[in-house]
């Protein structure tokens, strides 16, 4: 993409198409490094996570979850004497999602030095994008278009006119009954598995990439499929495109996406000014994480978080897996966080390098027990040294010694 006397000079050094907190994070990455760039978006700034997933979602959960906490801690439930106030969750919802108004988002990006581009983008070949009949030319495009909801092929489905995620937590009103097709985080989230005649029918059995209507066919992608990129998220067959976040089908949590949009925004500035692309595993400018430490919860009642590989991963990885277990009930601080506190907590171990490659945490709670984990993992931390890393007592995390403690102790190398 680089210009000559017969190619016109860039409008912008990057374009990122999809202001979420993907596309932001990759344009604010690249802005510091002194790059010009632009943001187009169709909807409001901030993302389906900022009005209609990640923290609408999870202020509803929370108050519920606060609630069975509190009945499940003699002492605590005899103050339970009503049930939820359905307008007061809702309304702190809305104040969650800014109720549904992007100002705020659209000062940021104006103070970090990101133009706003208003509009639905399409890309009309390399570097160059049209957004409602205006041309733009870029020598980067990042594509953070995300994932939209998937309709089963169920007989009269369309007819029903059926719920997808944002019509979840965004409803003004609770529905006196709901009926959720999939088992997924979304559809664990929101059901208790009782089989009822509904008001209303959630759909959540899947997301496909927002890629149909983008024009990737103008460069020799497929509309409507995940776009294929390397660990820069570099999109393969190209020295200009990138992909980032859900749209690459590589993790489909916010988390992860801005992950991959720091490493992105720097590999990208990285290539434009010359600068060295670090490009290893671990490296500056690689999502790593993506193949070994990935973090997920799922907040239901009681939460799931895992970590980095699954004992079957791990062995079809041709690791010397170990796998080690925990009663969380057993744990002191568990159990002062719920009288007959029920959980699991499982390490996966690789025997040859004597460090933890998976962790999955199942209770009350153990969301926040993840990150250290996730640390673990990443930093491949030796099982000897994790032996010098001490639980505050009583917590749940001393549910790390108790892991150690059945591992057996060993020998430092």
């Amino acid at each position: 993409m680089a210009g000559d006397q017969h190619t016109p000079a860039p409008d912008y050094d990057l374009i990122v198409i999809g202001a979420g907190p993907v596309g932001e994070n990759v344009a604010d990455y690249a802005t510091r490094r002194g790059i010009r760039v632009a943001i187009v978006e169709s909807e409001l700034v901030g993302g389906e996570c900022s009005y209609w997933a990640c923290m609408p979602s999870k202020a509803l959960l929370r108050s519920g979850h606060a609630l069975r906490a509190a009945e499940r801690l003699d002492g605590a439930r005899q103050a339970t004497t009503g049930s939820l106030d359905a307008p007061a969750v809702l309304a702190r919802r809305n104040a969650f999602a800014s109720d549904w108004k992007d100002d705020g988002q659209v000062e940021w990006l104006s103070s970090a030095g990101i133009d706003l581009i208003r509009g639905h983008a399409r890309i009309t070949g390399p570097g160059l994008i049209e957004v409602d009949g205006r041309a733009y030319r870029a020598t980067a495009v990042a594509v953070a278009t995300g994932s939209i909801p998937v309709l089963p092929d169920v007989p009269g489905l369309p007819a029903a006119k059926p719920w997808g995620t944002r019509e979840a937590t965004s409803a003004a009103a609770v529905p006196p009954r709901l009926l959720v097709v999939g088992g997924g985080v979304a559809g664990t989230e929101l059901s208790d598995g009782t089989i009822v005649t509904s008001d209303e029918i959630l759909i959540a059995t899947g997301r496909r990439p927002a890629t149909l209507d983008l024009g990737v066919e103008t460069v020799g992608l497929v509309p409507g499929e995940w776009l294929t990129v390397d660990d820069t998220l570099l999109v393969s067959g190209t020295d200009w495109l990138y992909a980032v976040g859900d749209v690459n089908g590589r993790a489909l949590l916010t988390h992860q996406g801005k992950y991959q949009a720091r490493a992105a925004g720097e590999a990208i500035a990285a290539r434009i000014t010359g600068a060295p692309v670090h490009a290893e595993p671990w490296g500056d400018h690689v999502a790593t994480a993506d193949h070994a430490a990935v973090p997920h919860v799922v907040f239901t009642d009681p939460e799931v978080a895992r970590a980095g590989l699954t004992e079957r991963e791990a062995r079809a990885r041709g690791l010397a897996v170990r796998v080690v277990e925990y009663d969380l009930g057993w744990v002191s601080g568990a159990k002062l966080h719920a009288d007959g506190y029920e959980g699991r907590a499982v390490f996966i171990i690789d025997e040859d390098r004597q460090v933890i490659v998976g962790a999955t945490f199942v209770g009350q709670d153990v969301a926040e027990l993840l990150h250290s984990a996730t640390i673990a993992i990443v930093a491949e931390v030796p099982l000897a040294r994790l032996w010098h890393a001490v639980p505050s007592y009583p917590t749940i995390s001393e549910v790390w010694l108790r892991l150690l403690e059945t591992y057996g102790r060993p020998t430092a190398r």
